[in-house]
């Protein structure tokens, strides 16, 4: 018992990790560790008796949490874009538009994954649709499997890194930032990476010019001013939806709750303009937006209970000592928490790893003066990887549900097409899980990539500030008092001040 009682914050972690191995639901799992630990802390004597009674108030806290109130905006606000059918145009103007080069079907992926990721900010939305959309092209026209998996879900992780991303909302309210502050810092990283995809299919058009073929001549039905009118119809409008959401956050005209309200407004009318607005598209969207809402307020929810018990038992002592005694400093410590989110990506996905590692990890970072805009920022492409792991991936997850998993006849060419397995989605992701890392260790390098949000910050130099302590009998410049008038000076040199007058009371 005194073991137990001396280790019992480790004890309490390592026994999360357990629960959750058994395939436990997260939100459950946390309240579950919290309140178990809580009686056993009580009965040890660590904790007050009274500790559960903080409950009604943490989660009354956070369910007045307005920041949290942008989650299901643009969860919203992504469903009906999807649901209406602006992907598939979006991804058959795109694919005309790259057609006629090597790989053009793949950067159309890529660049469509990124508007995506700008409107929907759900992985599982941009992946499936995608995939089921530019899967069956790419097959169609001699694309290799490998890569043609591997674009498709690394495009789709793209929602998780470009504004305005769900995670990073969350990671700001963890981190106790601005979220417009985390969207800004995160812009540049995320076109980084956008950049770096296309630059990986361009390397593969060049030496295997063969797995990325160019559309043939005969798949290129719109051009000159048809190809026009599809990208003023299709592309356009999403474009200036974002442009109109993001501009607001970013210049403070709106709050990201605000501009994601502003965002599923200009959804709904998008989706009229095209016609698409109907009431089963509006009842499913509500109910994906609601059911995705939930299950994020709940694991909310169970870690506030975890952390309730965890955080009475010392157990942020006890990870803030484990993480600072770390060779090396800052940049040790930098390393030993990527590499612990790398790690824990395996088993747990984004929501899980923001709300049960980034509270520990925060206050570290905080105390070593790390700029947590930045820290947040290079988690979140940390947290990426989450979703690229083979075997646990949950893009690769998702493609293989929308893969064909079995040969069947292309509508088009008439051909068979062979059937996608699942090791070739695994290979595939490979290289743009290599991608990935390489840009955590970029942000690394150079903090400048999301530090420059502090640009409109005007800040003081402390050098530069001088305090003059006046002597006494002067005023704050150094002069002697200015002379009283009207009233002689009370005994001992201090001015006669006359009585204060009062108000209400009659006089005597």
């Amino acid at each position: 018992m005194t073991f137990i009682a001396e280790n019992l914050a480790p004890i309490m972690f390592a026994s999360l990790i357990g629960v959750l191995l058994l395939g436990y639901p997260v939100a459950f799992a946390l309240s579950f560790v919290g309140f178990a630990f809580g009686f056993i802390g009580i009965e040890l004597g660590l904790l007050p008796i009274n500790l559960f009674q903080a409950i009604p108030d943490r989660i009354f806290g956070q369910m007045s949490n307005e920041t949290l109130l942008a989650i299901p905006f643009f969860t919203f606000m992504g469903l009906i874009l999807e649901r209406s059918g602006m992907a598939e145009a979006l991804l058959d103007t795109i694919g005309q538009l790259f057609g006629p080069i090597r790989g053009g079907i793949a950067y159309a992926v890529i660049f469509v994954g990124a508007i995506l990721a700008a409107t929907t900010g759900v992985v599982a939305a941009s992946v499936i649709s995608m995939g089921l959309i530019s899967l069956p092209i790419m097959l169609r026209y001699g694309y290799d499997r490998r890569i043609a998996a591997g674009t498709i879900a690394a495009s789709g992780t793209l929602a998780q890194i470009i504004p305005p991303s769900l995670v990073l909302i969350i990671l700001a309210d963890q981190l106790g930032r601005s979220v417009g502050d985390m969207y800004k810092g995160a812009l540049i990283p995320g076109l980084m990476l956008v950049g770096a995809y296309a630059a990986y299919i361009a390397i593969t058009s060049i030496i295997s010019p063969n797995k990325v073929p160019a559309l043939p001549p005969e798949a290129r039905t719109l051009r000159g001013w048809k190809l026009l009118g599809r990208v003023l119809t299709s592309l356009i409008p999403p474009l200036i939806l974002i442009f109109l959401v993001l501009g607001t956050i970013f210049f403070g005209i709106a709050t990201p709750t605000e501009g994601g309200a502003m965002g599923a407004v200009g959804a709904l009318v998008l989706a009229a303009m095209n016609g698409k607005l109907t009431l089963p598209l509006l009842r499913d969207s509500l109910y994906s937006t609601v059911r995705l809402s939930s299950f994020v307020l709940f694991i909310l929810l169970g870690a506030r209970v975890f952390s309730l018990t965890f955080y009475g038992v010392n157990g942020h002592v006890w990870v803030e000592h484990l993480m600072t005694s770390v060779p090396g400093g800052v940049i040790g410590f930098l390393i030993l928490a990527n590499l612990l989110v790398f790690f824990l990506a395996f088993f747990l996905d984004y929501f899980e790893l923001a709300f049960i590692i980034i509270p520990l990890l925060a206050p570290v970072a905080d105390s070593l003066g790390i700029d947590l805009i930045w820290f947040g920022v290079m988690l979140a492409i940390n947290m990426q990887t989450s979703f690229m792991h083979p075997p646990f991936g949950f893009s690769l997850f998702f493609l293989r549900s929308v893969a064909p998993s079995r040969a069947y006849k292309d509508r088009v060419t008439g051909r068979t097409i062979q059937p996608v397995t699942s090791g070739q989605i695994y290979m595939g992701a490979i290289p743009y899980l290599v991608i990935q890392l390489a840009m955590v260790a970029i942000v690394v390098a150079f903090p400048g990539l999301v530090t420059h949000y502090r640009s409109g910050i005007v800040a003081a130099d402390p050098d530069s500030i001088h305090i003059n302590v006046p002597m006494p009998g002067a005023d704050a410049f150094g002069m002697p008092p200015a002379p009283t008038f009207g009233a002689p000076p009370a005994p001992g040199g201090a001015p006669a001040l006359p009585p204060p007058p009062s108000f209400g009371a009659p006089a005597n």
